[in-house]
């Protein structure tokens, strides 16, 4: 139990996580001179300097570092456990769409896993326009609408050897088994869905037994192939023996298929990798986790007598949820009821910008204050200062509030993770609750060792009001000055 009584943020953080104020925070955020890192390159509090806040902090070579430490995960633990079968970084692009992003997890060797129509014509783009390699994998998940049908057969008409429809119903191998082209397959299986038994939604996705037993009989004889085995058993999962005790039925039921299928040679665990992005004191050993993946499917074979199959993991908030983070000003702050912490008001919106704190039961985000941590700290929640609605706030009421720098008004934090699926679901442009503006967005790229960093203006209110079927204001409403704490 940490005493409040003259306790610092710095005493605070090494005595509740075990960190010290200075060196390395996660494996993404570090702390030096007094000045807090992004990536350990992007200095966050000479931003805030120059730009002020709120502000968007976007740092792509985390996503190139995120992708390439797993791949030499995967080769030391193939190499350890002789496995003879390949391992394949797939990056979930529903994660995060923007092309920056999609780009560079594509630049570091990842393979393309899909979800909509619209995501497959973006793949088909990349494919022409030379950016996405030929010999990559487009795995095709999810329910497919017609839409989603007709792009998958439009890229495979159109020459690209490796797009692979993961059936998710029966309806859609009846549409697709039409092409002239001979066109790859895999099943998902349906049983592993919702194994954890934790998230009902997961119960709707994928195929039974006897379905993937439909499919084999319909693909006999025909030009196509069925090659992969997709079993998704959960998300965010943090404890290593959970996640392989979930996977362990499914390696049966893939080796049971291989015996009948010799075409079968893809073993899809799925997502469910954790990330470090929502907690200060995150552990997973990543490393121990593939070795052990490796030597669990290898013992599965040989009991089976099937030769090992390559290994393709979908990476989502592994890849992205890190390379993204918010930064807020305190612009006010207001005393809670009695007993009850004070309101940090930030200059912002929390569930505009972070909306699995609403969607997602007891989502956690790193929360870290740039300055003053040498200042006692005190209990409080954030708010959002522009929205009006009673559910921007973090910690949720039925969680712990923060200890944050009793500084008050002027402390800028960072908020983290915001890398994967926030802006997928709160959009990016376009008018947000409360019209609450998209901050300045700085991104930061690597090019031939240089950090460049490219500076996009707040989002106008011009812009907001014409998205509305507003007209421009003809008569400009000055706005008062504030100046900003600058950090120091």
């Amino acid at each position: 139990m940490v005493q409040l009584n003259e306790t610092t943020f710095a005493s605070y953080v090494q005595a509740r996580y075990h960190q010290a104020s200075e060196g390395p925070l996660t494996d993404f955020l570090s702390r030096r001179g007094g000045n807090l890192y992004l990536g350990d390159a992007l200095n966050l509090n000479e931003l805030v300097a120059r730009y002020g806040a709120p502000l968007e902090v976007v740092y792509y070579p985390q996503i190139t570092k995120q992708i390439r430490q797993m791949q030499a995960w995967a080769q030391e633990a193939r190499e350890a456990t002789g496995y003879r079968g390949k391992f394949l970084y797939t990056y979930a692009t529903k994660a995060n769409f923007a092309a920056e992003v999609v780009q560079t997890a594509l630049a570091a060797g990842a393979h393309y896993e899909t979800s909509a129509a619209n995501d497959v014509e973006i793949a088909h783009y990349l494919w022409e326009e030379g950016l996405l390699p030929q010999a990559r994998l487009i795995l095709c998940n999810g329910s497919k609408e017609p839409h989603y049908l007709a792009a998958i057969l439009n890229l495979r008409l159109a020459g690209h050897p490796n797009v692979l429809s993961i059936l998710d119903d029966l309806e859609e191998l009846e549409e697709l088994r039409n092409c002239p082209l001979p066109l790859a397959f895999g099943v998902r299986e349906r049983a592993a869905g919702n194994r954890a038994g934790n998230h009902l939604g997961n119960n709707r996705f994928g195929l039974t037994g006897a379905e993937i037993e439909d499919v084999v009989k319909q693909l006999e004889g025909s030009p196509h192939r069925l090659i992969l085995y997709h079993a998704m058993v959960g998300t965010q999962i943090e404890d290593s023996d959970h996640f392989l005790a979930l996977l362990h039925d499914s390696m049966i039921a893939y080796c049971q298929l291989r015996r009948k299928v010799p075409s079968l040679r893809y073993f899809d665990f799925g997502g469910g990798m954790p990330t470090s992005g929502y907690k200060l004191d995150f552990k997973f050993d990543y490393a121990a986790f593939m070795h052990r993946l490796m030597a669990q499917m290898r013992l599965v074979c040989q009991d089976y007598n099937v030769p090992m199959p390559d290994l393709i993991g979908e990476f989502g908030r592994y890849t992205v949820a890190n390379h993204s983070l918010f930064l807020f000003e305190v612009g006010h702050v207001k005393a809670g009821q009695q007993d009850a912490p004070a309101w940090y008001l930030l200059n912002g919106s929390l569930m505009v910008s972070f909306p699995d704190m609403l969607l997602v039961e007891d989502q956690e985000f790193v929360v870290l204050p740039l300055d003053d941590w040498d200042a006692p700290v005190t209990p409080v929640r954030l708010a959002g200062r522009r929205t009006c609605d009673s559910d921007d706030l973090y910690p949720r009421p039925h969680q712990e509030p923060l200890l944050l720098p009793a500084t008050g008004k002027g402390l800028t934090v960072a908020v983290c993770g915001a890398g994967a699926y926030q802006q997928m679901i709160a959009g990016r442009g376009g008018a947000h609750h409360c019209l609450n503006p998209e901050p300045r967005r700085v991104e930061a790229r690597e090019v031939k060792g240089q950090l460049i960093l490219r500076s996009q203006a707040p989002q106008s209110k011009a812009a907001i009001m014409q998205q509305l079927g507003y007209a421009p204001s003809r008569v400009a409403i000055p706005l008062p000055q504030v100046a900003h704490r600058k950090a120091s």
